[in-house]
């Protein structure tokens, strides 16, 4: 009713947004409502004409409901300003070689069976294979509806012990890799990138992708001079495609790096030491003497590990959303 406000179009398409996330909150739990009173006058009759089909039918629907319950649940803990966003994810090998860049390549899997069974697109954007075997580093962008929202939980540093494949005498080994993930900002951001602090390079890229990728320098790594920021892409086909995503990439990166110094100085103007320790790890995956999964920061276990490596991360989600500090 503000007469003023589409005078702000940036400020008003911001409002927009918000009110239509607020509005699909509140379509899911008023069917959700609908749903159980309907199941709830079917148990009635159910009951009263001893129709066990329909009772059946009754458990099958709240099992439904159930499940859709959970989800949206979760969705009502997002409280991020991109929470909403895509997400951009990359996963870094630690010391270790071989092994801890064979660690990288469980993590991806683990992450795109995620993204696969919450109905989320993804698209490898840049990928260096291992020396002998694994990943060194691969940046993915998962492509859905709080896709951000859902894997800010993973930033930090994941810890696998196991008994190593690559090590003939059968010993146990730790590896490390780092999960770093940025939201994919919407065009509502604005970040200020002078063309002249930019390196652009080409090169070939490299992995799958077909013929035309491996014999055109289509791939693009672009170096912001003055903070030192590197990103790259060699996902698509063409030169200019490539260019556009590491833009996104690098404004990601930019913003994120703003995000954590208005963090830090008002840290320092309340008089905060404490220091969060980039190495120590949030989640160790164990596999050998035992079998466990445990986030140091929330004290959620799992037994079940292989399911987790599956992809059934919503356990762990759901607790780090619960114990997120404010």
């Amino acid at each position: 009713m503000d007469p003023e406000f589409w005078n702000d179009q940036a400020r008003a398409k911001k409002v927009q947004k918000e009110l239509g996330q607020l509005q699909d909150i509140i379509a899911v739990w008023e069917k959700n409502f609908e749903d159980l009173e309907e199941a709830d006058m079917l148990l009635d009759m159910a009951v009263e004409e001893r129709d066990a089909e329909t009772y059946d039918e009754v458990v099958s629907s709240l099992d439904e409901l159930r499940q859709r319950v959970d989800v949206v649940e979760v969705q009502c803990m997002f409280s991020g300003e991109h929470d909403m966003n895509n997400a951009i994810l990359t996963i870094h090998a630690g010391a270790g070689g071989t092994e801890a860049q064979d660690w990288v390549d469980m993590l991806m899997r683990m992450y795109l069976r995620w993204a696969e069974d919450k109905g989320f697109k993804t698209d490898v954007l840049d990928h260096l294979p291992g020396d002998e075997a694994g990943t060194k580093s691969v940046t993915i962008l998962i492509k859905g509806k709080y896709a951000f929202g859902y894997l800010r939980s993973e930033v930090g540093i994941h810890r696998l012990v196991r008994i190593s494949p690559f090590d003939t005498s059968g010993r146990r080994h730790t590896s490390f890799a780092s999960v770093m993930v940025l939201p994919e900002l919407d065009d509502t951001i604005e970040i200020d990138i002078n063309e002249k602090d930019l390196r652009i390079d080409t090169y070939r890229a490299s992995g799958a992708g077909g013929q035309h990728v491996n014999k055109t320098d289509s791939a693009i790594r672009i170096t912001h001079l003055p903070t030192g920021i590197v990103v790259q892409c060699q996902n698509e086909r063409s030169q200019h495609r490539n260019k556009d995503m590491a833009m996104k990439m690098l404004m990601a990166r930019l913003y994120e790096k703003e995000k954590e110094e208005q963090a830090k100085e008002q840290e320092n103007l309340h008089g905060d030491k404490k220091e969060i320790a980039w190495g120590s790890q949030i989640r160790s995956y164990v596999l050998q003497p035992y079998r466990m999964i445990k986030d140091h920061r929330t004290d959620h276990e799992e037994g079940n590990v292989d399911a987790v490596l599956d992809g059934r991360l919503d356990p762990f989600i759901k607790s780090y959303l619960l114990w997120q500090p404010s």
